[in-house]
């Protein structure tokens, strides 16, 4: 990531009460991405679009067309900064190391720990149940989305608000939505 863009654009959004987490180019999209704590809403993602896009107008740093997405982190977060690391100590995270590096290239664990220079990593599937990670050695890093107690939704199935499944049959698609109930 270009680090004068990175600037530019956090001091576009900063005034704003929102956090520049990331900005990636690829291709002919600029995306830029955005939170605060709590969240952001579209007013606030409506709000980061007009402060960038003013930014980029005013200082054109990309040079040719590009298309120009402002979003919120999503539920799996990138994690780049030590401050990003040090807010998701607790939750799960998957992490790509740079190649020519110790041990397994992609690691997934709960992030134990973070601080100035890097992280702990613990779980079943690291060598020995933790491994420490220098910030430089991470090529790519973002929080894992883990789903509750119970299995994600599949596809094609509609659920109610307390888990059992809807359908609609022959009377159901005439009369509206009927509860079936789990097996």
């Amino acid at each position: 990531m270009d680090d004068e863009l990175f600037r530019l654009l956090a001091s576009a959004v900063t005034p704003l009460g929102l956090e520049l987490v990331d900005v990636e180019r690829r291709e002919r999209v600029l995306r830029v991405v955005v939170d605060r704590e709590g969240g952001v809403d579209l007013d606030a993602v409506a709000d980061a679009t007009r402060a960038v896009s003013g930014a980029l107008d005013r200082h054109d740093p990309v040079p040719g067309r590009y298309t120009l997405e402002v979003s919120s982190p999503g539920v799996e977060r990138p994690l780049r900064t030590p401050a990003h690391f040090a807010r998701a100590v607790g939750e799960t995270v998957s992490v790509r190391t740079l190649a020519g590096g110790q041990g397994e290239r992609r690691v997934t664990g709960r992030l134990a720990e973070a601080d100035a220079e890097g992280f702990v990593l613990e779980g079943a599937d690291i060598e020995g149940g933790r491994r420490r990670l220098a910030y430089d050695e991470v090529q790519r890093a973002r929080t894992v989305f883990e789903w509750g107690a119970h299995p994600a939704p599949r596809a094609g199935k509609r659920q109610s608000g307390d888990g059992t499944r809807l359908a609609r049959g022959r009377a159901g698609a005439k009369a509206g939505r009927k509860k079936v109930v789990r097996s």
